[in-house]
């Protein structure tokens, strides 16, 4: 009997040791199902005024190897509207300027305005990654008019936000003013203390190294470039020096059969204007040349705090650019692909390397896919766009590409003549020498786009005095160059107006 308990005894003591070796093993299961269950992180890099139709993505050599290259390029990226304050809004929104109501960059355009502050950015997607326990950092631009006294001064910080360096108005490099979590912050001239670029990749590392490693973390840097006034870091004011902006397409070309406001350029343009935009051209990709080390950089940091892996890299712009094209000297503002097209590279879990995806993607659909990824349920939010990362990663998630969507743009003008061009009358604005003005109330216009493999057309109207109309066809015509609104079924135009409505 003695020899049977003390063998009980021991077959009791070999089952605790077992169930001992058994919990302990559970537990680091449960924490390792815990570490991987971490939502991943997410890094949104925003230039500004970057386009990709004219070799604006040239100068990005370290961005392309390490987010496109790494990752997808999507060859067939679009902004909505082809300027800052209403592009950056469908940004933060996911949705069309139609439903968050920013028709330009001024204050009564919605820019940051109280209304606006009120209510879309109260519902931007910062907001429900702060409530999926993100720690969120935002540095740089924001909106054009953000900080002003009449926008709540530098004391308002949007809801969502753990971190806030925000630029106070438009892009500039130095000698500027940033709200730091509502309390205001003066800059000058030195370009190791100040120029903007380096500041946000400077203060954006900070914030990797002060997280919490518990939970995920997005960042959205929004540096300067390659927006004017163009200055380029130091080292670098010297490169492109044989670069000029390039003669191909529609460049130099006469705005014919187009909207009145493309009607009116010189053309030939004069030798000042083509000196004028080759040197805004050239400035350009050199002050693009600090955005692509502040990706490498950023890139690198990520991997020495071991969460390249885990972490979502979106580089893109909120809108393109044009120099030259249809004699128009420089801007945006514009329907034609220069300015609506941007460039879009994404990499991160999940992502197969050296992807180029043609499916359309657009600037309202960033805000969904960062909340898909996040984990948000999509059905709950209020958004036009909608999540790629079906696209990119189909191994995650299921998904089809729109045939067709909108772009749509609210023309802004003075009251007054410009007194260098007394000709053209009120209404105007962004006018340089020669009379040629980039933009006026009446450029106000909505566009179908669309774009499959049948088809890849555009249909644009004008709320002008001649509702003016254009068309193209840009599988046979890609630059533009003619109207063919007189030769398109009258059923196919009556339908894409119906669209516009």
């Amino acid at each position: 009997m003695a020899g049977l308990r003390s063998g009980a005894a021991a077959g009791r003591r070999r089952l605790r040791g077992h169930l001992a070796l058994l919990i302990s093993a559970l537990l680091t299961w449960c924490v390792r199902c815990a570490e991987s269950a971490k939502a991943s992180n997410v890094v949104l890099i925003l230039a500004d005024d970057q386009d990709v139709q004219l070799g604006g993505m040239t100068p990005m050599k370290k961005t392309k190897a390490l987010v496109g290259d790494a990752g997808a390029t999507f060859v067939n990226a679009f902004t909505v509207t082809p300027l800052c304050c209403p592009s950056r809004s469908s940004i933060l929104t996911g949705r069309y300027p139609h439903n968050h109501e920013v028709r330009n960059n001024s204050l009564s355009g919605n820019c940051s305005s109280p209304l606006w502050q009120k209510g879309p950015e109260a519902e931007a997607f910062p907001i429900y990654l702060s409530k999926n326990k993100y720690q969120t950092f935002f540095a740089g631009k924001y909106l054009n008019q953000y900080g002003k006294k009449d926008a709540g001064d530098v004391d308002h910080v949007p809801p969502g936000w753990d971190q806030w360096h925000a630029l106070v108005g438009n892009s500039q490099y130095y000698n500027y003013t940033l709200s730091v979590n509502g309390k205001e912050e003066k800059h000058g001239d030195s370009y190791e203390k100040d120029y903007l670029t380096d500041l946000i990749l400077n203060r954006s590392l900070h914030f990797l190294d002060d997280r919490s490693p518990q939970h995920p973390f997005f960042l959205l840097l929004s540096p300067p470039a390659p927006h004017s006034p163009w200055t380029a870091a130091p080292q670098y004011q010297k490169e492109f020096s044989n670069v000029k902006a390039p003669r191909d397409g529609s460049f130099n070309k006469p705005g014919k059969d187009k909207h009145w406001l493309l009607r009116q350029p010189v053309n030939p343009m004069s030798n000042t204007s083509l000196t004028f935009l080759d040197n805004a051209y050239r400035k350009r990709w050199q002050t693009l040349l600090s955005v692509d080390d502040m990706v490498e950089i950023l890139v690198k940091k990520l991997e020495s705090i071991k969460e390249l892996d885990n972490t979502y890299i979106f580089y893109m712009s909120d809108n393109g650019y044009h120099t030259g094209q249809f004699s128009l000297p420089i801007d945006k503002r514009q329907l034609y692909e220069f300015d609506i097209r941007i460039p879009l590279m994404v990499r991160g879990p999940g992502i197969k390397p050296n992807q180029t995806l043609q499916a359309p993607v657009l600037n309202i659909d960033l805000a969904p896919t960062i909340l898909d990824i996040s984990g948000v349920n999509l059905s709950l939010v209020n958004v036009d766009g909608q999540s790629f990362l079906s696209q990119m990663a189909p191994s995650l998630r299921n998904g089809t590409a729109r045939p067709l969507f909108l772009i749509e743009y609210n023309g802004e003008g003075q009251p007054t003549t410009d007194p260098a061009c007394p000709k053209l009358g009120p209404g105007l604005s962004q006018c340089f020498p020669d009379c040629v003005c980039e933009d006026a109330y009446n450029n106000t216009y909505a566009c179908v786009r669309t774009l499959d493999r049948q088809q890849n057309l555009q249909y644009c109207e004008f709320a002008d005095s001649e509702s003016f109309v254009e068309v193209y066809n840009l599988t046979s015509d890609p630059h533009q160059l003619e109207n063919i609104v007189k030769k398109v079924d009258p059923a196919i135009l009556q339908e894409d107006k119906h669209r516009c409505e």
